[in-house]
């Protein structure tokens, strides 16, 4: 997506990584890597490091499938949306080939026993909600993009879940599901069978298909059904004699079934977020593998069984040992079923801070794109039940520092709300948050908005928290000493004052930049209070709407007060005039003040996409404008501050030079504004390096760099001796050389000169006199080597230095000077011996 203006909307984090079951690399053992589907691009993981070492991007659409290239595990196949197979070298990033379809592909299959196809699901033509699994032969070019057009339908009626359909036997057979059907294709004999299961209801759900799974070299097929059991199919090469077992302890669906390598153990998970080991595929013998946070959505083994991963409902990736014991996690932008906090900025770690997995905020890191660590607010264990009302986290603020943390937690309830206002201070010493003060219904009905007291250099002596609520007050919360003897702090928070205005709902609140005037708006009405006495100042009405939003205007400024209605209006007010300065009908959803400068972002939704609009309050016109930002409806939004300041070619692009304007998606999809594509954001150094740190330290790779370090030892010895020694700096032919893949390299014969030159150590400038110097002295240098050889190794025997003999030099000799003194060491002093 590029916008017209020259910015790009990169997707940064969120997009799902459970739309294909993921891929490890072909030797776990030594270097293991872990692929996944992420949104529209593949994500490559260091199974050690739990990084991210490559971020592919090159499908116009979704991923639905990824494969190892059976015939070179260095390679990776991925299939998407848009129609296309692509052939990457994974280890470098580099797509090889790119293979039109044509019609939009939803799963993935490739098999040995394939060279030059692979198996994808499709649309079937002309029929709405109706598939097929397909054949396709990928054509032999030497182009890049190729044109795949000779398709074979294998399948019909299968359903489009990568899950639904396995292949079994070193892909003798393939198995389908659908609903309660299950239909089985041998491909040597050409035979096809259709088993099905009864569709009645009963207490546990129904007995519907969900997903399948084969042995790898026995004729045994598992599937798993709506009602949590699983069903061990055999003998299904005949229509009438098969037989099947049931295993049974999900007590809801079963979302995904795997194989051990062998085939002697199988791997169940469900929505109860535990992973199931049947040993010998027996009911008998289990083990489980409890608290793995979500749902599991796939299940993916290692080709060399030494370790397994779950993919889990909230975008979390889970690494197992073979002995069913937790390895690793990783975590990115953990999907919240509702994100109820907005984007909030942590200022300690310029983190993003928002619902995380249930009753827990996520501290996400932008820059790495993995949560840095989870806080658990409620302390209460979640059910997996649908239907339950349980506590969940509605509301959090920082205070301008980041030490201290204020939450609202609630449960619906169908006759009073149960709400909890929680202030946590940030503790150095454990580097993480401690509940300092609880206070049980701060408010009689629920909790709108809050926000801290904006004052830096008097964070400690007058930090103040406003609340608003639907019961029509805003309160102010102070720090007051605790005179509790048995209490572990010595402050705690408590009601300071109680403000409303006619009985109206409370809806937001804001500080000004100074922190000496608190705005806080009552449905239609927006009312702005001294913040030291607590004196209603002014009011503001718009009458036309409930105030969504509102914002003070910062810096320059920092006389207007800003708000948006329900109804799509954005206003702006000037405190000095008491007076509306202006007005636009845009339906604004998102209002947000950039804290580092005048700029405000704010986002509409009009005609089923999402705009933006950078103003400052003080200007007529937008700074900024882009229509169809994207397709998606946008909730919120957050300017995160940079560590460096951005160098933008353009006026235009100004408010983007101190912060980055980061925005969530309604389908919780993190996306970002930026004048760099996403492969120019992440460098092939950075990259090469990651990739090189997460490589086992074999014994070979002991003994030689044992080796450069001594080599290098002794550069640096020498380089302290040598006069003019070659400054230390990288060549970049050298680096040239080594860094780029040897299948895009160009010829031996081109690089070898750039190599042999990068090596000739160029002769520094000498003046006319040195030369002519040089010359008188080149005869005179011959007669003197030996005496010169002589002298050194006699000072060498005796132990003497001679910058010793010599004491400390001031200044260097000129070569006159030099000459001068060769002659006088000749000269012959024996006749004064006499005397």
């Amino acid at each position: 997506m590029v916008a017209a203006a020259g910015l790009r909307v990169v997707r940064c984090g969120g997009s799902s990584l459970h739309g294909a079951r993921a891929v490890f690399s072909a030797d776990c053992k030594q270097v293991g890597y872990l692929l996944c589907a992420s949104g529209d691009f593949v994500k490559m993981y260091s199974v050690a490091t739990e990084e991210t070492l490559r971020l592919m991007g090159g499908h116009g659409d979704l991923v639905t499938g990824i494969q190892l290239n059976p015939h070179n595990h260095m390679q990776l196949y991925s299939s998407s949306l848009d129609g296309t197979i692509k052939l990457w070298d994974f280890m470098d990033g580099i797509p090889i080939k790119t293979f039109t379809v044509g019609s939009k592909l939803l799963a993935l299959y490739a098999l040995a026993g394939s060279e030059d196809s692979v198996f994808v699901v499709t649309p079937k033509s002309g029929e709405q909600d109706a598939f097929q699994l397909v054949s396709v032969k990928l054509p032999k070019g030497a182009g890049q993009d190729l044109e795949a057009r000779e398709l074979s339908v294998v399948l019909d009626g299968v359903d489009a879940s990568p899950k639904s359909t396995a292949f079994g036997r070193e892909g003798e057979y393939v198995a389908s599901v659908k609903e309660v059907n299950l239909q089985v294709y041998f491909f040597k004999q050409k035979q096809l069978n259709r088993f099905a299961v009864g569709g009645m209801k009963t207490k546990s759900g129904n007995s519907h298909f969900t997903c399948i799974a084969c042995h790898p070299t026995e004729d045994c097929i598992a599937t798993g059904h709506a009602d949590g059991k699983i069903r061990l199919w055999r003998n299904f090469h005949h229509k009438k004699e098969y037989t099947f077992s049931t295993l049974h302890w999900h007590h809801d669906s079963v979302m995904d079934l795997a194989f051990s390598v062998e085939g002697s153990n199988l791997l169940s998970g469900g929505v109860e977020s535990v992973l199931v080991l049947w040993h010998n595929v027996s009911e008998r013998q289990k083990d489980f593998l409890p608290r793995l946070g979500s749902a599991i959505e796939y299940i993916s083994v290692s080709p060399d069984g030494a370790l397994s991963c779950t993919l889990h409902k909230d975008n979390r990736i889970t690494i197992i040992n073979s002995n069913l014991r937790f390895s690793k996690s990783i975590q990115g932008l953990i999907k919240s079923t509702d994100v109820k906090t907005g984007l909030v900025v942590d200022p300690r770690t310029k983190a993003l801070v928002l619902n995380g997995e249930p009753g827990h905020l996520q501290f996400y890191s932008l820059q790495s794109d993995q949560q840095l660590f989870s806080l658990d607010i409620v302390q209460r264990q979640y059910i997996h039940q649908a239907g339950l009302n349980q506590t969940d986290l509605v509301k959090i603020a920082f205070s301008p520092q980041g030490k201290w943390l204020a939450t609202v937690e609630e449960r619906e309830e169908a006759a009073d709300p149960e709400l909890q206002l929680k202030l946590w201070f940030y503790d150095e010493e454990t580097q993480s948050f401690k509940l300092n003060t609880r206070i049980n219904m701060p408010h009689e009905d629920h909790i709108t908005d809050m926000c801290f007291r904006d004052m830096d250099e008097l964070e400690d002596d007058s930090l103040v928290l406003v609340t608003t609520g639907r019961d029509c007050v805003f309160k102010v919360w102070v720090m007051v000493e605790d005179t509790d003897p048995e209490a572990q702090q010595s402050v705690s928070w408590s009601c300071d004052f109680v403000g409303s205005y006619h009985s109206y709902q409370a809806t937001n609140c804001c500080f000004s930049e100074d922190g000496s005037l608190l705005a806080v708006s009552f449905e239609e009405t927006v009312t702005v209070w001294d913040s030291v006495t607590w004196d209603l100042k002014c009011t503001f009405c718009y009458p036309t709407g409930k105030l969504r939003n509102i914002c003070f205007g910062r810096l320059t400024c920092s006389k207007y007060l800003i708000g948006a209605t329900d109804n799509g209006f954005l206003c702006c007010w000037n405190l000095l005039s008491c007076a509306l300065e202006w007005s636009a009908h845009l339906n604004i959803l998102v209002l947000q003040p950039d804290p580092l400068s005048e700029y405000i972002a704010a986002i509409s939704w009009l005609s089923k996409e999402s705009s933006l609009f950078v103003f400052k309050p003080n200007e007529q016109w937008p700074i900024y404008i882009q229509r169809n930002l994207c397709k998606e409806k946008i909730q919120l939004a957050a300017f995160v501050p940079r560590d460096e300041p951005e160098v933008t070619g353009t006026e235009k692009y100004l408010w983007l030079r101190r912060s980055q304007l980061f925005f969530l998606t309604d389908t919780q999809e993190l996306m970002t504004l930026s004048t760099k594509s996403l492969e120019e954001r992440l460098t092939p150094s950075s990259k090469q390096l990651a990739v090189e740190e997460s490589l086992p330290v074999t014994p070979f790779s002991l003994l030689l760099g044992k080796h450069r370090q001594q080599q290098s030892r002794e550069d640096t010895d020498l380089g302290k001796r040598v006069v003019g020694n070659k400054p230390e700096q990288d060549s970049p032919a050298v680096k040239e050389l080594l860094h780029t893949p040897a299948h895009v390299l160009p010829s031996a014969s081109f690089l070898c000169p750039i190599f042999i030159n990068s090596l000739l150590i160029s002769k520094e400038n000498k003046s006319v006199e040195e030369v002519a110097d040089e010359v008188e002295m080149q005869s005179e240098n011959t007669e003197e080597d030996s005496d010169e050889e002589r002298d050194v190794t006699e000072m060498e025997q005796d132990g003497t230095n001679p910058m010793e003999l010599l004491g400390e030099m001031t200044c260097k000799l000129s070569k006159s000077q030099e000459r001068e003194l060769r002659k006088i060491r000749k000269m012959d002093y024996s006749w004064l011996s006499a005397f």
